[in-house]
């Protein structure tokens, strides 16, 4: 089992180049299923959350192999239509097969989806989406079942915006015979991204207007290759790091136009930052000013994703600062955690009240992918040592964060504690 060893105080300085975004590449890997050829993925970030579904994509059949960062999938031979729950029930987003394996092979079943424990997270918009679009589904067992003669287009009105059903009902409308009209839908990057996935490789896909898409149906999608877009989480996760070290960071490859909410806070904060020949160049040296109020939003609100880090940054910022969490009810696992460092915090429902005080370093657990994240932040600040148990949370979305700081001149390595 690993642990993150940290030794707090290293004002954070240098450069880093970000990895591709998990968020973008894990529905795009889905979407792959409904050719019949090969697709190639640059710039593939290797996370725990892309071998899971790697793993998945195995049992139906696709053949992947690595060259560097590149992820190739061979399609041509896909003839599974069932995934164990063994397998879904690691990581939420394997729901979004279903429409995938319904364009492909008019059925699919799969265990109950799972990921992180931040939330109920249900999922009955993806099946209001795939019962809008023609297909019959049956809960039993353990296993949601999909079976459709044919998809036919629908139009598609979400009560709420969900990141996850939009990319369901796309999947799913592709191949579907007609039109297919989607309204009231996320807004988020990886829609965009996804739809320009399927776009190259030969889908019908108009965004109207916000959150309005349209897509006309097609008899059959063709092989492509697609450069994955650098991760603005993992970005906005690297700037709050050196921000609650009060250091500066470049990032070389970072997602301009994708992180506005973020940037707004961080200047608020007392940051500045400037984008520069495609770089974001940002400097944490004055950060001083507490937040008064802020809620996470769906896009382009304040992403929840970063929520955890932010709490952290805030955490040594004098003064009271407060958020609000809207998306998920369990964002807030990570208070125990910080209080065990000194931080004065009180959690009050879907609120937390944070009053910015000095951290001192001690033993932590990450139970969560941000809220690890979060932890890493925090003990960047604090003063000694902190060791961080529950590494492979913080694997499903982060490459290599040792690594990653390291280049930014923290003073953190893994430990393997068998091996000792």
């Amino acid at each position: 089992m690993d642990e993150i060893h940290v030794i707090g105080g290293n004002c954070l300085k240098g450069s880093i180049t970000v990895q591709g975004s998990k968020n973008t590449v894990l529905p795009i890997m889905a979407a792959s299923l409904l050719q019949r050829e090969i697709c190639v993925l640059r710039g593939c970030p290797r996370i725990l959350d892309v071998c899971y579904m790697e793993e998945i994509l195995h049992i139906l059949g696709v053949v992947t192999w690595w060259k560097g960062h590149d992820l190739y999938l061979d399609c041509s031979k896909v003839y599974g239509m069932e995934i164990a729950s063994e397998y879904t029930g690691r990581m939420r987003c394997s729901v979004i097969l279903l429409g995938a394996l319904l364009g492909r092979n008019q059925r699919g079943v799969i265990g109950y989806p799972g990921g992180c424990v931040i939330g109920k997270r249900p999922i009955d918009l993806h099946l209001y989406a795939l019962k809008s679009l023609g297909a019959i589904i049956s809960e039993k067992n353990g296993k949601i079942q999909a079976d459709c003669k044919k998809l036919k287009g629908q139009e598609i009105n979400f009560p709420d915006r969900s990141v996850g059903a939009t990319e369901q009902a796309l999947l799913a409308a592709v191949l579907a015979e007609g039109e297919t009209v989607l309204r009231n839908c996320a807004r988020e990057p990886e829609i965009t991204w996804l739809c320009r996935f399927l776009q190259k490789m030969g889908a019908r896909i108009c965004h109207e207007k916000e959150g309005c898409i349209r897509v006309q149906g097609v008899t059959s999608l063709h092989g492509t290759k697609m450069l994955i877009p650098a991760d603005r989480i993992v970005t906005g996760t690297y700037l709050c790091a050196a921000a609650a070290s009060r250091g500066s960071v470049t990032v070389e490859n970072a997602p301009e136009g994708e992180m506005e909410a973020f940037l707004e806070v961080y200047r608020k904060m007392g940051g500045q930052y400037e984008w520069k020949s495609g770089k974001l160049i940002a400097n944490g040296a004055g950060i001083q000013f507490s937040v008064p109020f802020l809620e996470t939003e769906a896009y382009p609100g304040f992403p929840t994703d970063l929520q955890s880090p932010l709490l952290a940054v805030l955490t040594t910022v004098p003064g009271i600062s407060r958020i609000r969490e809207n998306i998920f009810e369990n964002r807030f696992k990570i208070c125990s955690e910080l209080t065990k460092m000194g931080a004065h915090i009180e959690v009050r429902g879907s609120e937390v009240k944070i009053c910015g005080s000095r951290l001192k370093g001690c033993r932590l657990r990450a139970e969560e992918l941000r809220g690890g994240a979060a932890l890493v932040i925090a003990a960047l600040a604090a003063d000694g040592e902190s060791v961080i148990e529950g590494v492979p949370f913080i694997r499903r979305g982060y490459e290599d964060i040792c690594r990653d700081l390291r280049y930014l001149q923290a003073e953190i390595y893994m430990e393997d504690i068998l091996s000792v």
